[in-house]
């Protein structure tokens, strides 16, 4: 178990940062981190509108009967959230325009779970062949607890299987297996989010 956790804090488990200027300073205690601290920025200021849209709910209270209560609340968080919504979007802008992404970082994190994340796709597949989710469950966990104490991979496990394959195909279980198939759909999703028609 200490190796792996050794393992894990090495390097490569780094995916995803944000931009990390020169002379930088990471964590005032430990020289080496280097902490996101544009998006902790915008995560404490996102409670400050998540905040402000408090006292916008509590004026809804009498609406029909406004007076300086309301305007007074209004006055304070109309102009303090608009700008603080205009420079968080601009530093998150900022923030995506220059991340840093390793997707070979990714795909080694992955690799370190031996197949372990694909038993949910399994599990499914089995019901789909008409077996119960408790027989599937427990078919899908006894492969797993294998990868756990003998450091295989998980689809060598259920192919060696006879009750799986009884019912999956090499095939099927090699398409459940493809990472490409999770990750069909992404062009789709970012088309859907970043465009701007």
């Amino acid at each position: 178990m200490a190796l792996e956790i050794r393992h894990l804090q090495r390097t490569e488990v780094l995916e995803v940062e944000e931009p990390f200027g020169k002379g930088q300073k990471g964590s005032s205690a430990m020289p080496h981190k280097r902490n996101p601290i544009q998006c902790e920025n915008l995560c404490g200021l996102a409670r400050v509108v998540r905040t402000n849209a408090i006292a916008a709910l509590e004026n809804i209270a009498l609406w029909h009967e406004r007076d300086i209560s309301h305007s007074s609340v209004e006055r304070v968080i109309m102009p303090d959230s608009t700008i603080l919504i205009d420079f968080m979007l601009f530093r998150l802008k900022n923030i995506i325009t220059n991340m840093h992404v390793y997707p070979e970082k990714m795909k080694i994190n992955l690799e370190i779970t031996k197949g372990l994340i694909f038993s949910q796709g399994i599990l499914l597949a089995l019901v789909k062949k008409g077996l119960s989710r408790q027989m599937a469950y427990e078919m899908v966990q006894r492969c797993a607890m294998q990868v756990w104490q003998n450091e295989k991979n998980l689809k060598d496990v259920v192919l060696e299987d006879k009750n799986i394959t009884s019912y999956l195909t090499k095939d099927e279980i090699e398409e459940i297996f493809d990472l490409n198939r999770h990750l069909r759909h992404v062009d789709t999703i970012f088309t859907r989010v970043f465009s701007m028609e």
